[in-house]
């Protein structure tokens, strides 16, 4: 019996002593476009060292990120590069609109290798991009779902230049991909984000869009419709914050909002 007490004590004595199981950190699931990739990362390493929350992010089209969302994939926040694709998830009630602000802005350019011949060249009325193309194509995002290719579209039908350059268009599921596409010299020229442009050193931009030929580049952000983790409040505010403004200034968008401290 007294040896049953002291195995019993000793039994005891292990499972107080165990470590117990460490409590799961708090995540937040962001869906947000590619082109916001680079400064985002940024802005969650910085926001997880103040928080501890760790932020998961999936980048890709607004239009593949609004589809995957409309599918029930598990999205906390939603980013995206135009307010047709937040249109969308909200004319479905897959986000809250309380939440939903235009938080960036940013300009289209033209791009092309950064060894390649082409110069500076001013874009305007009439502009013939698909003489300065050659032989080659031009690299677009899907000009019929992605937003940096409605732009483009937006922009070159504005611009007189759509008939002529349509059927010489390389077209890229979204706008990194069409970077990549005139950084591997696979496309003379492609229409890009302005952002994009200064974060791939192997391009140069040659061109810059007039403002007025394409619609505001806009990117709104809402929190999805279901989600009910605190942590996405915190990161609502952060986004707000001086220190996430200079972060997208830095990378090259222009903050839509006033910060608050």
């Amino acid at each position: 019996m007294l040896a049953r007490f002291f195995a019993f004590l000793g039994l005891v004595c292990t499972l107080v002593g165990t470590p117990q199981p460490l409590i799961a950190q708090e995540q937040v699931t962001v869906f947000a476009a590619a082109s916001l990739k680079n400064a985002l990362d940024d802005i969650n390493a910085v926001f997880t060292k103040a928080t501890g929350i760790k932020v998961v992010t999936s980048y890709e089209a607004s239009s593949a990120l609004a589809k995957q969302i409309e599918q029930g994939a598990p999205a906390d926040v939603f980013i995206s590069a135009d307010l047709r694709w937040m249109d969308y998830v909200a004319e479905r009630k897959l986000i809250n609109p309380d939440t939903r602000i235009n938080l960036l802005g940013n300009k289209l350019v033209l791009i092309a290798a950064v060894d390649s011949k082409l110069d500076q060249v001013t874009i305007g009325e009439d502009f013939d991009i698909a003489k300065l193309a050659g032989d080659g194509r031009i690299a677009v995002a899907d000009v019929k779902a992605v937003p940096a290719g409605l732009y483009a579209k937006a922009a070159l039908e504005k611009l007189g230049a759509w008939a002529a350059t349509e059927p010489k268009l390389a077209q890229a599921e979204n706008v990194r991909a069409t970077l990549a596409f005139v950084a591997r010299g696979e496309a003379p020229v492609g229409i890009v984000y302005e952002t994009d442009a200064k974060i791939e050193p192997k391009v140069k931009t040659i061109g810059v869009f007039p403002d007025d030929s394409y619609p505001p580049i806009t990117y709104p952000v809402a929190a999805t419709a279901n989600t009910k983790k605190p942590g996405v409040g915190q990161y609502f505010s952060f986004l707000r914050t001086p220190a996430a403004k200079a972060i997208f200034e830095r990378s090259g968008f222009s903050y839509l909002i006033k910060p608050v401290s």
